[in-house]
């Protein structure tokens, strides 16, 4: 989970692709209020079996695209644009 101070505060869970754990890139995130919502979310994700991450991802992101890329751009610009999902 990753709080980002600004003129709001906003509360991440993120989803990063890797291969045996060297994190590649992000290809998912939810934006979250309440840092309560947040932790709520990231436990329910964690409990989830590989396969149905993978369908969240997909559905969301279906070419896996590196979401990093745009994210610290969109963040300056306006928070309002980093909203994935959630």
């Amino acid at each position: 989970m990753r709080h980002v101070e600004g003129a709001m505060r906003a509360y991440y869970v993120y989803i990063m692709a890797s291969r045996s754990h060297h994190t590649t890139r992000l290809v998912y995130f939810e934006q979250f209020g309440d840092v309560r919502d947040a932790i709520a979310r990231e436990k329910q994700l964690k409990g989830w079996v590989r396969s149905r991450k993978m369908r969240l991802i997909e559905q969301k992101n279906p070419t896996w695209e590196d979401l990093a890329d745009t994210w610290f751009a969109a963040q300056e610009a306006d928070p309002s644009h980093l909203r994935c999902s959630g």
